[in-house]
């Protein structure tokens, strides 16, 4: 999302009772609270893309004899980066962890999808990334682009390092943290690029 220069200082538990009255959207970063708005159609149609995507495809799993609890939530939900210290708003959050019962929030992620926009792209690959990485159950991070086609996955390995994968229009992203697979195409559905209309 696009942040505004609009900073408010306050503790974290004040944030947290202060933060869900209000009409707009809010992050906390070390005491800062830092207002958030709106993007642009593309990145509302990416976001709502993806969340159907995986909402339709994680409704019914079954995993072995039991049912596999995994919810996902678009926008409006934040998550918990650091206790007190850091609770940021991802496009679409996945969690699986029966653990995660907080009605404002999600403290155990395993998958963070990020639409990146211009005013954005450096927090989103840099600050938030180096945060969210200290999260021990997050599997994925994923980057899609909305300006052109392209979408970067970040996963955790064996080894607990972060390896980049990379995805191009005509090719299926497996996101192994949720064992669901996605045409790239389809995160695109309706989506105008700006170089197409520039194109004879």
């Amino acid at each position: 999302m696009v942040a505004l220069p609009d900073y408010i200082l306050m503790s974290a538990e004040s944030y947290l009772v202060w933060e869900p009255t209000q009409e707009q959207r809010y992050e906390y970063w070390d005491g800062e609270v830092v207002a958030m708005s709106g993007g642009t159609r593309n990145h509302n149609r990416v976001c709502l893309n993806f969340f159907k995507l995986l909402d339709d495809a994680l409704a019914d799993v079954y995993d072995g004899l039991r049912l596999r609890s995994c919810e996902v939530y678009i926008v409006d939900i934040k998550v918990q980066v650091e206790t007190g210290q850091k609770y940021f708003y991802p496009d679409v959050v996945v969690t699986c962890d029966q653990r995660d019962d907080d009605p404002q929030l999600i403290q155990f992620p395993c998958l963070i999808i990020e639409v990146l926009s211009p005013s954005t792209e450096a927090v989103d690959r840099g600050k938030k990334f180096a945060k969210y990485r200290q999260s021990p159950t997050l599997q994925e991070y994923v980057l899609v682009q909305v300006t052109q086609p392209g979408v970067e996955v970040f996963r955790r390995n064996e080894q607990r390092k972060w390896v980049l994968s990379e995805y191009n229009l005509d090719e299926r992203l497996r996101l192994e943290s949720v064992d669901v697979e996605i045409a790239i195409a389809h995160l695109y559905r309706q989506v105008q690029f700006e170089t197409e209309a520039t194109e004879n």
